[in-house]
């Protein structure tokens, strides 16, 4: 990795001489973004005195816009805000856009990705996403880029030079205009002490804060449990997984070097068995609290356990896992990924149902 000043002059030049007047800027028709949100998408809050179940209310979820191992579903305007106001029937007040990009695959029109072999974009999903999140009053969280470099190597420091351009240019382009850009998800995904992730997750959210005025940011690892198998992999568990002490004390690690930029930690819920979930969220609920953290918990509402990857969960599954969060004490519940796994309008039918079940279960 370059010397940070060499990378923040060349960075600060590129932003200098790109042409902001030449940059197309969509306006989403039909959204009254100053007004007030419809009577019928107004909800209770994630109040458990206000919910049936006895699990933690989904708030917030990830929009997974690339598709990477999950198939597209070819969504315009019309119905991604027809799916925004399913989110916000339920309760849900928070977006993720988990990447902005990956490899070559981009959600908005970036000058730097594009000028680097990117494909520039026919929608602006970011611009409507943002747009969606201002006109039903919900949060949304900006992803990182995703290079594919860590992938390929195992080594995060990969995915912090693109990053500091994105970063800058994305908060110049989109975060200094919406007021419902409220935070970032730094978003490599990582399980164990990984190469270069207390650097790569330090000096990326330490950037985040600093362009944003300190908007919060939070990251998403999973658990190397015994279902942490590649998406590729025709397996549905491994004979080797971590043991709650190894994770306590590599994640011990990990927070006390990142927790001064980083403020919440999601581990997703899906890649240990049902019966571990108590021990894990015990110890996640403990490092976080330690290192001053918000602890929110990650609900993947997609099966682990089926042989087709992948397809919307079983509910009692999804119970189990909420109901786990709610008594470790988490403070928020996020899912991967409504739009796929509990939208009414999914190309899966029986994410309908799942969202029936859910719906039904809470009482609302």
């Amino acid at each position: 990795m370059k010397p940070e000043n060499t990378g923040e002059n060349s960075r600060r030049s590129f932003l200098k001489n790109a042409s902001m007047a030449g940059a197309s800027v969509l306006t989403l028709s039909g959204l009254d973004r100053a007004g007030a949100m419809p009577s019928e998408y107004i909800i209770p809050k994630a109040d458990p005195k206000r919910y049936g179940g006895a699990g933690l209310p989904i708030t917030a979820t990830f929009l997974d816009e690339i598709s990477h191992d999950i198939p597209h579903q070819n969504w315009g305007k019309e119905e991604w805000e027809r799916d925004f106001q399913h989110m916000r029937s339920i309760g849900i007040d928070t977006v993720i856009l988990i990447r902005s990009g990956y490899r070559k695959f981009l959600t908005y029109p970036s000058d730097y990705l594009v000028s680097r072999g990117c494909y520039k974009p026919h929608t602006d999903l970011l611009e409507l996403f943002l747009s969606l999140a201002e006109k039903y009053h919900m949060n949304f969280y900006f992803g990182l880029y995703d290079s594919g470099a860590y992938w390929d190597t195992g080594d995060l420091t990969h995915e912090i030079e693109s990053n500091r351009y994105v970063i800058d240019e994305v908060w110049r382009k989109y975060g200094e205009r919406f007021s419902s850009f409220k935070g970032w998800y730094l978003s490599g995904e990582i399980s164990r002490k990984t190469k270069g992730a207390i650097t790569s997750f330090y000096e990326l959210g330490k950037q985040c804060k600093a362009v944003s005025s300190g908007l919060p940011t939070f990251i998403s690892p999973w658990i190397d449990g015994k279902k942490a198998v590649a998406a590729a992999s025709g397996n549905l568990s491994k004979k080797e997984s971590v043991s709650v002490e190894e994770h306590e004390r590599e994640w011990d690690e990990i927070f006390d070097g990142i927790h001064k930029v980083v403020d919440a930690v999601a581990f997703q819920d899906g890649h240990i068995d049902y019966d571990q979930l108590d021990d894990f969220f015990t110890v996640n609920k403990k490092l976080a609290d330690k290192y001053g953290m918000k602890c929110w918990t990650n609900a993947e509402t997609f099966d682990r356990d089926m042989p087709i990857k992948f397809l919307p969960i079983k509910f009692e599954k999804l119970r189990l896992k909420l109901e786990a969060a709610k008594r470790a004490g988490y403070d928020k519940a996020i899912t991967f990924e409504f739009s796929h796994f509990m939208s009414p309008q999914s190309a899966y039918l029986q994410a309908g149902h799942l969202y029936n079940r859910y719906r039904e279960y809470f009482g609302i």
